[in-house]
C-alpha cells in the first residue's frame, strides 16, 4: 500500500483547494471529448427477437419481479433497438463526439458459446455501428455490461474458471465483425459491482451470496478474461486494426470520517479492496493484487482456520498478461463515502466487507438525490483522479460514466447543477494537477432500467414515456446545457 502520509498531505491540499474553482467561463482543451453512455439491457428492449437467447437479468426479472422496486421488466425498455436511427439523432442534436452502448453477448451468441453466432444480432450491430459513423459519432463500445447470457451462469458464471475462454471466443467475434469500425473498446464494466455485489451479495441476479469467496472468484476469473483479451487482441487484430481497449472500474471516492490515523489508513485500506482490487493488477508496474489485500484476506483466512487464503493466486505467466493490458483507465465516478475503522472482531463467517475492515457511510447533509446510495459530493472526482494519477502513473482517463438521478420533470435545473459541478473539479484535475484525463461521459443519454430500481429512477438527458407506443423521447432542460458544453467546451 502507498504511504497513507503522503496522501494526507496531499489530499488536505486538495480539500482546501476545492472551493477556488474559477467560477468564471472554464473551457477545456479542443481535444477534449464529450459523450453520453447507456447499455443495452437497460435500452433495447427486444429481449427475444431474432434468435437472441436469455441473459441473467432476463431470468431475474421475469421470474422474481419481487425484486424489483417496480415489480417491471425491460422486455421493451425504450425500444432501441428499433428506434436506434432516432437514438443517434438525439447524439446528433447533443453534439457529442462519441457515444458508449453495449453489445449484449447473448444477441451475439445466444448461449455465450462461439459455436452458435446469431448472425441477426450480428446485423444489428453493424447497423447501430454504421449509424453513428455516418454521423460522425465515435463508437465506444462495452463487450461485457452485466448481462452475462443465462447458460454460462448455469455453471458457475464468473466462479467458473472456463469463462475466461470463452469471453476470449466472444471478443474474437466482436473483432471480427466490428473491429475496423470502433476505435475504442471496453471489455467490462465494473467489476466491483456486479462481483461483490452479484456474487457477494443480493444486489444482483446471480445472488450466489458467498461473500469472501465468490466474489474473490468472480473477480480473479475477470481479470484473466480481461489480459487474455488483451494478448489475443495483439496477436491476431493490433496489426491491422486501429482501435484501443480498456477497461472501466467504478470508483465513489473514499474518504476517512476523521483525521484519526486508523481512519485515514482504513479508507486507503478500501480504496485498495475497490478500484485497486481490479487495477492494480492491470495498471501498477508489479501487477497482482493490492499488498494490503493479499496481507489481510491471507491474515483473516488462516485465523478463521482455512488451510489456503480465500483470495486466488495468479501465475507468474497470469501476472505478466494482466499488467498492462489497457491503453486507457474507464472510470464511472458518482460519489463520495465515508470510511471508519471498524472496531468488530474477526468473525468465523469470511466477508468481503470484513477483510476489508472499514464501515461505509455517508453525511446526512450531503445534497441527496432520487438514488439512496447517490449524494452529490462533486469534490470526491477530483480526489479519485488525483489517487489514480499517483497510484498508476497517471494513466490516459476517459470518465466512462458520470450523472444522477431526479425528478421525472423536464426543468431539471439538479442535473445541469451536478454536470457543471462535477466538471469543474475534473477541469480542476486536468489543468491545475496535471490528471491525465481526455473525455467525460454523462450517463444516461436517456431515462432507462435501472436494474433492481426497475423504471422508478431517471438519469436521462431526455426523459422517456415508457407507457407511450412510441416510448417518447423528450428533451430535458440538462440536455440543452450538455449539449451546449458539448459543442463549445466550455461551461
Amino acid at each position: 500500500m502507498q504511504s497513507w502520509k503522503v496522501f494526507i498531505t496531499l489530499f488536505a491540499a486538495l480539500v482546501a483547494d476545492v472551493d477556488g474553482v474559477d467560477e468564471e467561463k472554464i473551457c477545456f482543451p479542443h481535444n477534449f471529448l464529450f459523450g453520453v453512455a447507456t447499455a443495452a439491457y437497460q435500452i433495447e428492449g427486444a429481449w427475444n427477437v431474432s434468435g437472441k437467447g436469455p441473459s441473467i437479468w432476463d431470468s431475474l426479472t421475469h421470474d422474481h419481479p419481487e425484486r424489483i422496486v417496480d415489480r417491471k421488466n425491460p422486455d421493451v425498455a425504450a425500444d432501441s433497438y428499433h428506434l436506434f436511427k432516432k437514438d443517434v439523432q438525439l447524439l446528433v442534436k447533443l453534439g457529442i463526439q462519441f457515444y458508449r452502448f453495449s453489445i449484449a453477448w447473448s444477441r451475439i451468441l445466444p448461449n455465450g458459446l462461439a459455436n452458435n453466432v446469431n448472425e441477426d444480432g450480428i446485423r444489428y450491430y453493424h447497423e447501430l455501428i454504421d449509424e453513428l459513423n455516418r454521423n460522425n459519432i465515435q463508437p465506444m463500445v462495452t463487450m461485457y455490461h452485466w448481462d452475462l447470457p443465462q447458460y454460462l451462469q448455469d455453471f458457475g458464471g464468473w466462479t467458473n474458471p472456463m469463462i475466461a475462454d470463452y469471453f476470449v471466443d466472444y471478443a474474437r467475434v466482436l473483432f471480427q465483425n466490428y473491429g475496423s469500425k470502433v476505435g475504442a473498446w471496453v471489455t467490462f464494466n465494473e467489476p466491483l459491482s456486479f462481483c461483490q455485489e452479484g456474487y457477494g451479495g443480493r444486489e444482483a441476479p446471480e445472488t450466489i451470496e458467498a461473500s469472501g469467496f465468490a466474489d474473490y472468484l468472480c473477480a480473479h476469473n475477470v481479470l484473466r478474461a480481461h489480459g487474455m483479451v488483451y494478448r489475443m487482441y495483439e496477436r491476431e487484430f493490433k496489426a491491422k486494426l486501429m482501435t484501443s481497449i480498456g477497461i472501466t472500474l467504478d470508483f465513489s471516492w473514499r474518504a476517512p470520517s476523521s483525521l484519526l490515523a486508523d481512519d485515514i489508513i482504513a479508507a486507503e485500506t478500501a480504496r485498495q479492496f475497490s478500484i485497486g482490487w481490479f487495477a492494480h493488477a492491470i495498471f501498477s508496474k508489479p501487477g497482482d493484487y493490492p499488498l494490503v489485500m493479499r496481507k489481510r484476506i491471507d491474515t483473516i483466512s488462516r485465523i478463521q482456520g482455512f488451510s489456503r487464503s480465500r483470495l486466488p493466486h495468479f501465475t507468474a505467466e497470469e501476472i505478466e498478461m494482466i499488467r498492462g493490458s489497457a491503453d486507457f483507465f474507464g472510470l464511472n465516478h458518482y460519489t463520495t463515502y465515508l470510511i471508519t475503522k471498524s472496531k468488530k472482531k474477526i468473525s468465523s463467517k469470511p466477508s468481503y466487507y470484513a477483510d476489508m475492515g472499514g464501515l461505509v457511510s455517508q453525511k446526512s447533509s450531503w445534497p441527496k438525490t432520487n438514488s439512496t446510495w447517490l449524494k452529490v459530493v462533486p469534490w470526491g472526482i477530483r480526489l479519485s483522479l488525483n489517487w489514480i494519477k499517483r497510484a498508476y502513473n497517471n494513466p490516459r482517463i476517459i470518465i466512462t460514466e458520470n450523472g444522477v438521478s431526479l425528478e421525472r420533470g423536464l426543468r431539471d435545473k439538479g442535473r445541469t447543477n451536478y454536470i457543471r459541478d462535477y466538471l469543474k473539479y475534473v477541469h480542476a484535475a486536468i489543468t491545475k494537477d496535471n490528471c491525465n484525463v481526455y473525455g467525460y461521459t454523462y450517463w444516461s443519454l436517456m431515462d432507462n432500467y435501472e436494474w433492481l430500481r426497475g423504471f422508478s429512477e431517471c438519469f436521462g438527458l431526455y426523459k422517456v414515456d415508457f407507457d407511450s407506443p412510441n416510448k417518447t423521447r423528450t428533451p430535458r432542460m440538462s440536455s440543452e446545457y450538455y449539449g451546449r458544453v458539448s459543442r463549445t467546451k466550455c461551461l
